[in-house]
C-alpha cells in the first residue's frame, strides 16, 4: 500500500500538476482577479472542490484498490466506494473542476476551451481504453457497476451499499 501511495503522489505532482497547473497557467498568462471579488470566490470554491475530489479518489485507489490513477500501475481491485458510488469517473470530473475554476480565476476563455478539450480527451480515453480494459480485468462485477453508475453525471442516490464489500470492491 505504501508503494501505491508514493506512486500516486508522484503521478499527482507530475501528471495532474502539469494538466491542472502548468498548462492553464501557460495558456492564460494569468492576471488574477481581485482577491475578494465574487468571481474569485466562486473560482476558488470550484478549484478546492476539484482538488478535494481528486485527492479523495486518487488515495482511495491507493488504499482500497492497491494501485494508482496511472494506467501503467492500475488498481488490483475494483473501487466502487467513495465518490465512485455516485459516478464512474470522479477523478476526471475533479480535474475538470480545477481547470474550469482556473478559467474563472484567470478570466480566461482559452483555459475554458482547454477544459473542453480535456473533457473530450478524457471521454475518448474512457471509451477506447479504460472501459474495455476494466471490463476485461474485472468482468461481470464491472459490467454491473457500469449498469448502475453513470459515466459523467452523478446518480443520486448512489449504488446500494449491499452490493459493495467493506473494502469498496464490488462483490
Amino acid at each position: 500500500m505504501l508503494g501505491a501511495i508514493l506512486k500516486t503522489v508522484l503521478f499527482t505532482v507530475f501528471v495532474v500538476g502539469t494538466v491542472t497547473v502548468c498548462v492553464p497557467y501557460r495558456i492564460a498568462a494569468p492576471v488574477p482577479l481581485e482577491l475578494l471579488s465574487p468571481q474569485t470566490a466562486i473560482a476558488l470554491v470550484i478549484i478546492l472542490l476539484g482538488a478535494a475530489g481528486y485527492c479523495a479518489t486518487a488515495f482511495r485507489f491507493a488504499i482500497v484498490g492497491l494501485g494508482t490513477p496511472a494506467p501503467i500501475a492500475p488498481t488490483k481491485t475494483l473501487v466502487a466506494s467513495g465518490l465512485h458510488r455516485y459516478v464512474r469517473n470522479p477523478m476526471y470530473i475533479s480535474v475538470l473542476l480545477v481547470v474550469v475554476g482556473e478559467s474563472l480565476l484567470y478570466d480566461s476563455w482559452p483555459v475554458a476551451r482547454y477544459a473542453l478539450f480535456l473533457w473530450l480527451a478524457f471521454h475518448l480515453f474512457v471509451l477506447v481504453y479504460e472501459e474495455p480494459t476494466l471490463r476485461r480485468q474485472f468482468g461481470d462485477p464491472y459490467v454491473e457497476y457500469c449498469r448502475r453508475t453513470r459515466r459523467w453525471l452523478p446518480r443520486f442516490p448512489p449504488i446500494a451499499l449491499s452490493s459493495v464489500d467493506p473494502a469498496g470492491a464490488l462483490c
